[in-house]
């Protein structure tokens, strides 16, 4: 490790960072000198500019896995490619994540497991599948990305805020589970950060709402956050590779608010 590359050497799996909030992680993490498996849909040339981007642009070894967060067994096959192609798997950000709109009497059953499925269990195999390489170094940081609505609630989300509302129990759980291997467990929480996920679910909410889409921004979106911005990705992993550094070592356990004020409520 040196003073201007606190990763290298190190491995990181972002899960969901093929776009979004996970894309401006893996290359934050990329440019501190991690060697990255980065994962997620999209098209895919643009997914392999990502990738080969990151090599070019940072120095370091960046492998694309296709795994279906839907999919434990696949899942598990990510964190085996991280261990097996480039060595170890010393940082995990659980990142993947979708998102529905609707009253609870009107939710599609099968969006609910989605979002259940991707937003939470999801965590829990790559977790599971990543702790043993952590254990065997000495050293690991997982960082779970939450929401403010892992820690309140808003009306039409129900599936959704159980699901970050779990990832917040495990977050401490498994900080307390690993709290003598060397091990940090961090959750960030944003606000309203400016996404294709928070985009698309727009249209949802002026249904739901009966609301513009310039309603929805400012008397939704934005109403609670204090600051009346939206948190920008570029904060998020700035975040998220600050609890990944050894000044960070005591952080474990804990639930990270970047939301522009709204828990301060």
């Amino acid at each position: 490790m040196t003073a201007s590359k606190p990763f290298a050497g190190k491995v990181a799996v972002v899960t969901g960072s093929t776009s979004g909030i996970g894309l401006g992680i893996a290359r934050a993490l990329a440019a501190e000198g991690a060697n990255i498996v980065i994962n997620g849909l999209g098209d895919v040339a643009a997914i392999e500019k990502e990738r080969a981007g990151i090599e070019t642009e940072f120095s370091v070894r960046c492998l694309y896995s296709p795994a279906n967060m839907l999919s434990g067994e696949e899942i598990a096959g990510m964190v085996k490619l991280a261990v097996d192609e480039l060595g170890s798997c010393d940082i995990l950000v659980n990142n993947a994540g979708i998102q529905h709109v609707a009253p609870i009497d009107e939710f599609p059953d099968d969006k609910w497991q989605q979002i259940i499925q991707i937003n939470l269990v999801a965590a829990f195999h790559s977790t599971k599948a990543a702790l043993p390489s952590m254990k065997a170094r000495g050293w690991g940081r997982i960082v779970n990305i939450g929401s403010a609505h892992a820690l309140t609630a808003s009306p039409y989300k129900s599936a959704y805020v159980a699901a970050k509302h779990g990832i917040a129990g495990m977050t401490k759980t498994v900080a307390l589970e690993t709290a003598t291997a060397g091990i940090t467990v961090n959750c960030i929480c944003p606000g309203y950060v400016w996404t294709p996920l928070v985009e698309r679910q727009i249209p949802d909410t002026m249904a739901a709402r009966n609301m513009t889409r310039e309603q929805v921004i400012s008397d939704v979106m934005l109403q609670a956050q204090p600051t009346k911005k939206f948190v920008t990705i570029e904060e998020v992993a700035a975040l998220a590779v600050f609890l990944c550094r050894n000044e960070a070592a005591s952080i474990t356990g804990s639930m990270m608010s970047i939301d522009g004020g709204w828990m301060a409520h």
